[in-house]
């Protein structure tokens, strides 16, 4: 029988690594609407920098009734730089790789017009007698069973994506702040989750050199 505080260290290095946890009800719905949203990260090695990474992939989209998304961004809530760009045939799939030592990870859920929202900080940890680093994480915001009236999917409402987001309550149905450094990427990913068949990156950008060109 496994220590519980094993359990524990188990399932937070299980949320590290792949993001929110949803029922199999939900994935399948996912899955059943094609759906792609890929929260995994990786740590992967640059041999010439010699050194250690995150890897993320910004990933997602929607049809009308379901919609999944997953982003990344820097610890002060700005929009990362993306490492290149994915182009996909049926959209709601993978759209850009991100590439830094510590990354603030944002998904988000909508099944009609209901919302949920995790929000995670991620970095590399030294491991004792490792030379492989370890993924650290700290949880920044969790809205559960969130609402928002407006209906983001219909074209009609279209130009307030990326404008509004949910709002989330306690337990005890007081209303819960979102954390002010995040508000515009939580409004962006309330949009995201909004793109019927999105093929294109909602908060991360293209790198500097790269402006001109940015699609």
């Amino acid at each position: 029988m496994k220590h519980p505080a094993k359990i524990v260290a188990n399932n937070a290095n299980r949320y590290a690594r792949y993001g929110m946890s949803l029922p199999s009800l939900s994935l399948r719905a996912l899955e059943k609407r094609c759906i792609y949203c890929q929260p995994s990260v990786s740590i992967e090695h640059q041999h010439l920098a010699r050194r250690y990474v995150l890897r993320g992939v910004e990933s997602g989209g929607a049809v009308a009734d379901m919609g999944r998304y997953c982003a990344w961004l820097d610890m002060d809530g700005n929009p990362v730089q993306w490492l290149q760009q994915i182009d996909s045939i049926s959209g709601n799939g993978r759209h850009a790789i991100v590439i830094a030592p510590e990354l603030v990870r944002i998904e988000m859920l909508r099944v009609g017009h209901t919302y949920e929202l995790a929000i995670t900080r991620l970095w590399l940890k030294t491991v004792e007698s490792h030379a492989r680093p370890a993924i650290a994480t700290a949880p920044v915001f969790r809205g559960h069973q969130g609402t928002l009236a407006v209906e983001l999917w219909n074209a009609e409402n279209k130009a307030l994506r990326g404008t509004i987001a949910p709002v989330f309550y306690t337990a005890a149905g007081e209303l819960l702040n979102l954390p002010n450094r995040f508000e515009e990427a939580i409004r962006k990913i309330t949009g995201a989750v909004a793109c019927l068949g999105c093929k294109h990156t909602h908060i991360a950008v293209a790198p500097a050199a790269n402006k001109g060109g940015e699609r």
